[in-house]
This record gives C-alpha cells, sequence and structure tokens, in this order.
C-alpha cells in the first residue's frame, strides 16, 4: 500500500467518500485523524489523501492541528466535501500546507448533501441521490489523476464567494469552539449517551445523564444528527427538521473512528 487516506467527518459524508476513493485507490481502509492524530501512518506512504467538510467556508480546526504532523515529501491531495460552496476552502488548505513545507499537489470539491441543521434540511430524496451519483462519477474520474500523482490547479468557488465568505471565515473561526451554547436537549433525551462517544473532538460530557458541551465544538453537528432520539436541538429553529446523516455510514462506523479516551 503507498497510499494512505486520512478522514474527518461529523455525520459521514467525507467517510463516505473516503472509502470510494480507497476502492478506486486500491489502498486499505481510510484512516480518521482521531486515530492517528500525529499521522504515523503517513510516514510510510509516497502520497497522502486529506478527506474533510468544510466548516464555515474554510479549513476546520481539527485539519489545521492535523497538518502540523504531517511529513515532508509526499504527494498530497486533498477532497474538501461541502453543500455547494466550497469557497476558498482548498486554496487556504493549500496555502497553510505551504507554510509548513508541503506541497498540495491536487484539490477537488465534493457537492454532497448538506448536514447543517440550522440551516435546514439535506433537501430531498431525489437531490440527495443526484448528488450520490455526482459525487460517485467524480472520485471515479478523480482518481487517475491520484493514482499518477498529477498536479492541477485547487479548485475554488466563485471570486464573489472566496472574497465574502472567506471574510466571514476569518471573522467566525475564534469564536466557533464556544457556538455549542446553542446546543440544548429536549425532554426526549433518555441519557443514551451516543453524543459523547460519536464526538470527534471529545466535547461532550454527561452531567445529570443529560449532556453537556464544553466550549471545545468543531461544528461537525454529528451530536445533533445523530442522537437516536432526535432530542438534541440548535437555536430555535432543528425541532422538526429531518435529521441526516450518509445512509450507507453507521453509528458503529462513527465510533470506530472516534478519538480514543
Amino acid at each position: 500500500m503507498n497510499t494512505v487516506l486520512y478522514y474527518y467527518t461529523g455525520t459521514g459524508n467525507s467517510l463516505w467518500s473516503a472509502r470510494l476513493f480507497a476502492k478506486e485507490l486500491q489502498t486499505g481502509e481510510p484512516v480518521s485523524l482521531a486515530r492517528d492524530p500525529e499521522a504515523s501512518r503517513a510516514r510510510s506512504v509516497e502520497a497522502v489523501g486529506l478527506i474533510f467538510p468544510v466548516h464555515m467556508w474554510g479549513v476546520p480546526g481539527v485539519v489545521l492541528n492535523f497538518i502540523a504532523h504531517l511529513p515532508a515529501d509526499k504527494y498530497y491531495f486533498a477532497v474538501a466535501v461541502n453543500a455547494g460552496q466550497v469557497s476558498a476552502t482548498l486554496l487556504q488548505l493549500r496555502k497553510v500546507m505551504a507554510q509548513r513545507g508541503l506541497n498540495l499537489s491536487l484539490g477537488v470539491s465534493l457537492r454532497m448533501p448538506s448536514n447543517y441543521i440550522p440551516w435546514g434540511g439535506p433537501g430531498s430524496s431525489e437531490e440527495i441521490d443526484r448528488r450520490f451519483r455526482q459525487s460517485r462519477e467524480k472520485i471515479r474520474q478523480t482518481a487517475p489523476a491520484v493514482r499518477s500523482r498529477q498536479t492541477h490547479p485547487m479548485e475554488k468557488g466563485p471570486w464573489w464567494q472566496r472574497v465574502l465568505f472567506t471574510g466571514i471565515y476569518k471573522m467566525s473561526f475564534p469564536y466557533i469552539a464556544k457556538m455549542d451554547k446553542d446546543f440544548w436537549v429536549d425532554t426526549a433525551c433518555n441519557g443514551c449517551a451516543l453524543c459523547v462517544k460519536i464526538c470527534p473532538v471529545r466535547n461532550i460530557r454527561l452531567q445529570n445523564q443529560k449532556p453537556v458541551w464544553g466550549h471545545g465544538c468543531e461544528q461537525c453537528l454529528a451530536c445533533i444528527q445523530w442522537c437516536p432520539q432526535q432530542s438534541i436541538q440548535f437555536g430555535k429553529k432543528t425541532p422538526g427538521i429531518t435529521r441526516y446523516h450518509q445512509p450507507e455510514v453507521k453509528a458503529a462506523d462513527m465510533l470506530a473512528g472516534a478519538p480514543r479516551k
């Protein structure tokens, strides 16, 4: 195996994408960033793929922290999973990696169903299926470029996204960790603790059999989207909104990639 695929995911879109890339590239199973935080697997391969969701129109903090551990002299490619607005995420990633002496050779945007429930559900079943089909095809088309270690320009959104949304990302990034103050639970919560176990940054604990958030949030929304009782809410709009997680990814898959205790 000469390629390792690292993924970060909250609702399974990036894990699903990583699995499809692994199949096309004939690599081993994708590796959760949380399970190899110092990127030890990357040291023994030729190529490294980073597959992650776009958060607030930019690179998630988890991924930025992970980059600091990556070795030089590897072929790097990245997949930015988003709901339609990749903005300048891959340009940002390339710049950050370059500052650490790493070269990002290829970066693609993969449009998947939205999981940002504060702004609504993922769309109709027809739209969800359409995005899955398109993503499968794009992965199939991208894999040969990765196999042959090609270099391509980073995919990016239109100029107005790169100006407006990148500005919003820069302003909001310092405050993301404390955005968990808007989470709350209704009376349906039964204290099952799945939210505690599935959080990729271990930001949740139980207090009196109810979840409490620790202000180290990444806004991945795994907790609200995977809650079996749909009892976790965010702000005033989420009650009654359809929950979403990638249908081919199960809670057991998420737990297998969660941080070790």
